[in-house]
């Protein structure tokens, strides 16, 4: 008898066991469906990827040929610190996550990625776990690369960033994963923004950073969640330097599912308050209000709304996939325009310092003159009277005194006296650059033509070298 009462408790431990584990299993969150993913991304499609290497080397030509020898000439990266190479000419487009620390960057990372669960994930938690810039691209098997070795690879387009020194490089890291997705894009995790920490405490200059990848960023995703709205010295730097990139923005209110609608409303309209004075353009920005990770949203929320928000956001991400070729070549005939101006202010500088020089003069004082007030010598109107530049364009007067102050005037020629008769103008091989070979180049991309077809019968690059400013 006392046999069949311990067999029978026994069954019954182990019953109550089972009943245990299973509730164990059951009060585990339900995972989300990824489909939605799949489609807005196009993962699901089995296609080549696109070769869009003859685009890229004829743009690359059009660069080295047509833009970069002005740009050298009158030193226009010491200007905007700025310097394209190739790599960068024929990068993947970039997105790139910024924001306060723990809001769910690197969660966002991989749920979009699916990389949950896996050995390719990135480390997460309610702490400020991402201390490191970490750059996620396509490899054939995972594998981590030093940022030390990023830097010195001249094939990648991350060489630049050795200027920030050693510092930054050991926290810098990249990760290849074998993912569709990363075929087509980069992604860029950054350290969360921590406003009680001082730039000499992070041992780099993080806001330069900063600035170099918000540059070359296709997209910017500035994510915040509804426990981290305040704005504060750090945060309001970072919107500085994203002044002129406002249509590159994208603004996420991440872990949406842990509030009421009532509370929801008051965080949203509260992120409002805050950015409203950082954010310089007459419409308000959009706001994607959803919750970025792989579990399923909690029960009584807005989860259909949740659920457009985000494919809305997946078509922002896709339409910059799509349109990679386009915006690469719309960027470099940007910098293209701001080279040419550059290079006609300086120009002008250097006419009117000669202009005013006499055998009596001191030419520093003459200069110093020059510089200290441009307005008085008309620098800036005759630039705007006698060539077709916005006054938008114009730099700013003040970045002249810096520059001019490391880089003498004497140590540049005129624009007319950059021409050659094999090698052609420098300004006229940027102005056809700007006029006629890019938009070619760009046009024909919509209509479906071979890019790598263009020669100089099409984009006038034939031409028999004249120079505009030479008297004859």
């Amino acid at each position: 008898m006392r046999a069949l009462l311990l067999l029978c408790c026994f069954l019954a431990s182990l019953l109550l066991s089972g009943q245990a584990e299973t509730e164990d299993v059951s009060e585990e969150a339900p995972m989300r469906d990824r489909s939605h993913i799949e489609k807005t991304l196009m993962l699901d499609e089995d296609k080549p990827a696109d070769d869009f290497s003859a685009v890229l080397q004829r743009l690359r030509k059009i660069y080295h040929s047509s833009i970069k020898p002005l740009e050298q000439s009158y030193k226009y990266n010491e200007l905007r610190q700025h310097e394209i190479t190739d790599g960068e000419i024929t990068s993947k487009p970039m997105v790139l996550f910024l924001g306060p620390w723990s809001v769910g960057k690197s969660t966002m990372i991989n749920y979009l990625l699916g990389l949950e669960n896996t050995r390719y994930q990135l480390y997460t938690g309610a702490e400020p776990t991402t201390s490191e810039f970490t750059v996620l691209m396509h490899g054939p098997k995972l594998k981590t690369i030093e940022g030390i070795v990023m830097a010195a690879d001249s094939a990648r387009s991350f060489s630049p960033l050795e200027k920030f020194g050693q510092n930054f490089l050991e926290k810098l890291i990249g990760i290849e994963v074998p993912h569709k997705l990363l075929e087509r894009v980069t992604f860029v995790d950054t350290p969360g923004i921590i406003e009680n920490r001082k730039q000499q405490e992070r041992g780099y200059p993080f806001n330069d950073v900063c600035q170099w990848f918000i540059d070359r960023a296709d997209l910017i995703f500035v994510v915040f969640d509804p426990t981290k709205l305040d704005v504060g010295l750090e945060l309001e730097m970072l919107f500085r330097q994203l002044k002129g990139r406002e249509s590159q923005i994208r603004i996420i209110l991440n872990k949406a599912d842990n509030l009421a609608t009532q509370m929801l409303m008051r965080v949203y309209g509260a992120l409002f308050w805050s950015l409203a004075p950082l954010i310089n353009v007459t419409e308000p920005p959009r706001v994607y209000v959803s919750s970025f990770w792989p579990q399923e949203y909690k029960p009584d929320t807005h989860r259909e709304l949740f659920l457009k928000e985000e494919i809305s956001l997946l078509e922002d991400l896709n339409q910059v996939i799509e349109n990679r070729l386009e915006n690469k070549i719309a960027f470099i005939r940007q910098h293209a325009i701001r080279v040419r101006i550059h290079a006609l202010l300086v120009d002008r500088y250097l006419q009117t310092y000669k202009d005013k020089m006499t055998f009596f003069s001191d030419g520093e004082l003459v200069f110093k003159d020059i510089v200290e007030d441009p307005d008085k010598f008309y620098i800036f109107k005759t630039i705007l009277a006698k060539t077709n530049v916005s006054k938008f364009d114009l730099p700013n007067r003040e970045a002249y005194k810096d520059f001019f102050g490391i880089n003498p005037i004497s140590n540049f020629k005129l624009l007319s006296q950059q021409c050659s008769y094999m090698g052609g103008c420098f300004l006229e091989k940027i102005e056809r650059a700007i006029t006629q070979e890019l938009p070619s180049l760009l046009g024909s991309l919509g209509l479906g033509k071979n890019p790598g077809a263009l020669n100089c019968d099409k984009t006038g690059c034939g031409e028999t070298p004249k120079n505009r400013y030479k008297k004859h």
